[in-house]
This record gives C-alpha cells, structure tokens and sequence, in this order.
C-alpha cells in the first residue's frame, strides 16, 4: 500500500494537469480565433462605422459628449449606449485609427467564446469545447465581428453570457434551489445569492444598454430550469425573472419606437400584410440553419425575396417549422427536453427580426449574418453534444476530436477569406455585388465610394444600375447629383437633388447640397433658403449652419456668419474649415487673440494646413513651416 503522503500527491498532480489542460484549452480558443480574423486587423471603417466614430465625433470629444450618449435616446444611430460609450474610449485612447477598435471587436468575440464554453461546461453539455470553438470559427459570426458597426454585438454577448453564468450560480447556491432570497435575512448565504442576483440583473442591463437583442435572457433562464428540472414553479422559477422581465419589456419598447421614429423603419416598404409576414417568419429560421450546417456563398446583403401568399410552396416553411416543434414536444420523452429546448431557444431570441417587427435592415433584406449571432449558440451546442453523444454511443471518443480536426480548420480558413471583404468599403461592395449582382444598394454605395476617390465616371455607372434596379431611391439621385457637381454641371445637378426631394421632400442633405450649388451658381439668397430648409428637418445639422455661415460672411453680416460658425463648431468640433472660417471672421472684427486660438485649432485638426499656417503668421504668431 502507498503511503499517505504519496496518495495525496498524485492527485494534487492529477488536478494539476486538469488545470493545465483546462487552461491550455482555453488559450487555445483564443489563439485559434485571433488567428482566423487576422485578416480583419487591416480593415477600414466601412459603410455605417461612421455613425459610431467620425460622424460622431462631436459627442467623443469630451464628458458632456458622453452624457448626452446616455441621456439623450436620439443622439446616435440608436439609443444603445454602453456601446457608445466603448467608441468614447476609443476615441480617447486611439482617435479613429481602426486597428485598435478590430482588435477590440475580436477580444470580445473571443471572450463571448471563453464564457459560452464555461456555460456549457457547467450545464453539463456534452461537446462544449467543440461547440465553442465552432463559434469561434464558423463565417456567419464574421459580420459581428469584423464588421465594427457590430461591436454592439459582441459586447452585449459577453454581458449577456456574463448575465447567465451568475444567474446559474444563484439557482445553485446552497444545498437545495428551494433556498429564498430574503432581503432582511443578513445571513452570509442569503447574502451573498442576493449580491449573485443583483449582479447578474446588471449583467443583463449592461447586455440590453449594448444591444436589446439580449432581450430572450429571462426567457432562457426558463427555459433551462424546464430542461433540468421538467418543470417551472412559480415560486423558485418564474418570480425570480419578473425583474429581468421588466427590464426587457422597457427597453425593448424604446427600442422599437426609436427603430421606427428615429432609425426610420416605416413608410411603403415596411407595410407588409400579416400573411406575408408569416411567409418570412417560416423562411427565415430555415434560412439561418442551412447557412450554419453549410457556410457558402455568404453575402453582406443577401437578395430580398418576395413573399407570396398565393404560393402554396412557400407555406411549406412556416409549415415545417411547426411540424418540427410538434414532433419535438411529442418525442420529449424520448429524445430529451434538450433539441425542443435549443429550438425554442433559436426562434424565440430570433423573434424581433423574423418579419413580424419592423426592423430598419429589412428594407435591404428579411436576412442579416449579424442578426443570428446570438441566436446561433443553441445550434451550434446541439450539433457539438450530437457529435459528443455519437462518439460515446460508439465507444469512440475519436470520433468527437476526428470530426474537430475535419470542421475546424475548414471553417477557420472560411473565416479567414470572409474577413478580406471588410478590407474597405470598396472592397466590401465589389464582393457583394459579385454575389448578389441586382443590389442596388451595394451598387450605390459602391458608388459613393468610388465617387470619394475622384472615379467619377466608374461611379456614375454604378449609380445608374442603382436606379434601374430602385428607381424611388432618394439617395442614388442625390449622389448622382453630386457627381454632376464635381464635373461641373450644375445645373444637371440641381436637377438630380430636386428628384431626390421630390422622393424624399424630407432629405436634409439633399437640401444642403442644393443650396451650394445654388451658392456656386451665385444665388446666395436661394441658397440660404435651402439650407434653412434642411435645418427645419435636422436642426443639428452642422455642415448647413457652416454653409450659412460662408454666405453671410463676405455679405458682411459678421455676427450672424460668427454665430453660424460657433453653431457648427458645438455641433462638430473637428470641423476644421468652420474654426479658420470664424477665424477669419473674428479678424475682421479686431477680434486678433479670439482669430488665433481658432486658426490654432485648424493646425489641431489639420497640422499640415498652409492657409491656418499663414493667417499665424500674418497675425504675428510664428509657426514653423
């Protein structure tokens, strides 16, 4: 018989390796995930990041910045504000250079990856490295993940995977889940699964404030009580989640109303009859499994179908999907609580982007690779413990570690591929063109981006195959305006930004726009007048205020062109032509110590610029050259 001593060694040893091999795991999910998005580290911002950096800017710059992120719902593209705030200390510690927010972006996938792992495990879900690490892998999440606009996706992820490991630790606690929360009981247990409690709620709203697609969290922790347990009491179950419920259903609400105010998703496009909605409902789900088994051919913006009612066929979507929750409730017995968990699970976090609510992304398509991130995850852990329970029925545990070798390093290279298209916006439009040729709005954007390069002609075609595709598109027509501009024919111009009011009368850009080349064709009067316009419609809109500013200034009506001017400035700080123009202005007045500090902060914004330079200089102020 071994001595004591040596007896407890081995398994100090035994728990050691156990450490090592857990830990080992773990760094190898993350290792693999930075290695299959390397190719998004060399990204640009592309299409909407601007509505969380640059075209932002004026709210990064400063506290007050971040206190209107909070608390004003309509200050960005959407009212999710941990979000924001992330892009606010972005800003503070890196401007707008994109390698640290992909890198961001990537840490926090890979952190989502760390924790679903540590929530399998502690379910006891067979596979759950696998089923981490074909998360980590697999294409469809690219788009959360390259794609910066998404951080709100990843953060809210963490959060919300964060949100339910503590939760589980609090159902766990004590020796039996029938212990109750008492808040007058001070005891040590009682207080420390209250601490467990409160802190996972704000887990959950720290998830909903990223993104209020984390709003099915309550639903979940339901659902998973049902699956351990084969019931949901009241008491020990339900009570508990009315809180989390609550939270959900507020946030959710403003979320909707500001989708539909705000983001814009209402008019024609979104009034669809109910019976067609259910036609996208049914496709949808189905959609979102055949591109998780098979990955090919994803697409940044997938083609809209056309649901019909009148088609019999495509009733047999909605009608599959039910058959197969009926065959899953009947089979329970047999098969488990598990696969009618997971599909549950899968449609109901699924369910604000169905087609039964409005989203702003269905006026491109009913389908978004973004949009099943979340909802992925029960997919995903049934076929990893499918695979696990196959190789145990087999008695062959190589057949798990044989089928990681086979998928894993397929879905990495496919990851790896997918990332190269969110190089640029160039880039991102051209490969989305190539594999959903009658996008109009990838043409347009296309455009846009070749427009800002100075490739006009290769823009207007673009443009054009844009309206011939949708032809009641306000923007194509302004952008194609814009074109006419830069070659110089103005009054084409004007005759493709009064198309795009006649679309949209309530388009501010289109408006300013018109106003300057109304003020390039000397018709300073005209000019002001739609620039006010577009004011009426977008009160902070600072490129009309600065644009106001310029006419009046050589009118001589100084004060009213340095009030512009300080408008524009509050509303977009980095504007550098609005602090040399009211430096200018303010020179005209005598004004000489309040027209440097502005033509200072130009050299702020713009080092290199030789007209701030010599207004210094002329000023007495020396400035290197």
């Amino acid at each position: 018989m071994k001595p004591a001593f040596l007896t407890m060694k081995s398994h100090s040893a035994g728990a050691g390796q156990l450490r090592l091999r857990y830990w080992g795991s773990g760094l190898l999910l993350v290792v693999a995930t930075f290695l299959a998005y390397w190719p998004a580290l060399g990204g640009q911002f592309v299409w909407d990041d601007d509505a969380w950096t640059t075209r932002i800017s004026g709210l990064l710059q400063n506290v007050s910045g971040l206190w209107t992120i909070w608390c004003h719902p309509a200050a960005m593209q959407q009212y999710y504000p941990l979000a924001g705030t992330s892009f606010w200390l972005d800003y503070h510690l890196w401007g707008f250079r994109p390698l640290p927010y992909h890198v961001e972006n990537i840490l926090w996938h890979a952190m989502a990856v760390l924790l679903f792992w540590k929530l399998l495990h502690r379910l006891a879900v067979p596979g759950a490295w696998l089923a981490a690490a074909i998360f980590a892998l697999h294409p469809i999440m690219v788009e959360s993940v390259a794609w910066i606009t998404e951080r709100k996706n990843v953060l809210s992820l963490v959060l919300y995977l964060g949100s339910l490991l503590v939760y589980e630790q609090y159902a766990q606690w004590g020796a039996s889940r029938d212990a109750k929360v008492c808040v007058t009981d001070l005891s040590g247990g009682a207080r420390h699964r209250l601490l467990l409690y409160s802190f996972a709620w704000l887990l959950f709203l720290g998830a909903m404030l990223a993104k209020a697609t984390a709003f099915s969290l309550p639903a979940v922790i339901l659902l998973i009580g049902w699956w351990k347990e084969g019931q949901i009491r009241w008491d020990k179950d339900v009570r508990p989640t009315l809180p989390f419920f609550g939270l959900a259903a507020g946030l959710c609400l403003m979320t909707a109303w500001l989708e539909k105010n705000h983001v814009g998703a209402r008019g024609a496009e979104w009034t669809i009859p109910f019976g067609e909605r259910c036609l996208i409902a049914g496709r949808v789900p189905w959609f979102y499994v055949g591109k998780l088994l098979w990955p090919a051919n994803l697409c940044f913006i997938y083609p809209r179908w056309e649901p019909d009612p009148e088609s019999w066929e495509q009733w047999l979507w909605p009608a599959g999907t039910v058959a197969i929750l009926l065959v899953l409730w009947l089979a329970r017995g047999r098969l488990g609580r598990g696969p009618l968990v997971t599909v549950l699970y899968f449609g109901g976090t699924l369910f604000p982007v169905l087609g039964f609510l409005n989203a702003y992304g269905m006026r491109y398509s009913f389908v978004w690779d973004h949009w099943v991130y979340l909802p992925s995850l029960g997919m995903i852990a049934l076929a990893a413990a499918l695979v696990a329970r196959g190789a145990e029925y087999l008695r062959q545990p190589a057949v798990r570690w044989g089928c990681a070798l086979v998928v894993l390093p397929v879905l990495a290279v496919l990851t790896w591929r997918q990332c190269g298209m969110y190089a640029d916006s160039e880039t991102l439009w051209r490969t989305t063109i190539a594999r959903n040729p009658d996008n109009w709005l990838a043409h347009n954007n296309l455009g846009t981006a070749l427009s800002d390069r100075g490739q006009l002609d290769e823009a207007m075609m673009h443009f054009q195959k844009a309206v011939e595709i949708q032809p009641d598109f306000a923007e194509t027509y302004n952008n194609i305006g814009i074109v006419y501009w830069d070659k110089g024919r103005l009054d084409e111009a004007i005759a493709q930004f009064e198309k795009a009011l006649k679309i949209q009368p309530e388009n501010p850009q289109a408006y300013n726009n018109l106003g300057m080349v109304l003020a390039q064709k000397g018709l300073a009067d005209e000019a002001i007048t739609q620039f006010q316009k577009a004011l009426a419609i977008e009160p902070d809109y600072a490129d009309a205020h600065y644009n106001i500013g310029v006419i009046l200034a050589p009118k001589g009506q100084l004060d009213e062109a340095i009030g512009q001017f300080r408008i524009a400035i509050a509303l977009r700080p980095d504007l550098a032509s609005a602090h040399y123009n009211l430096g200018m202005a303010l020179g005209q007045k005598g004004l000489v110590d309040e027209a440097i500090a502005q033509f200072e902060e130009v050299l702020r914004f713009k080092p290199d610029d030789k007209d701030a330079k010599q207004q210094l200089r002329r000023l007495g102020v020396p400035v290197p050259e």
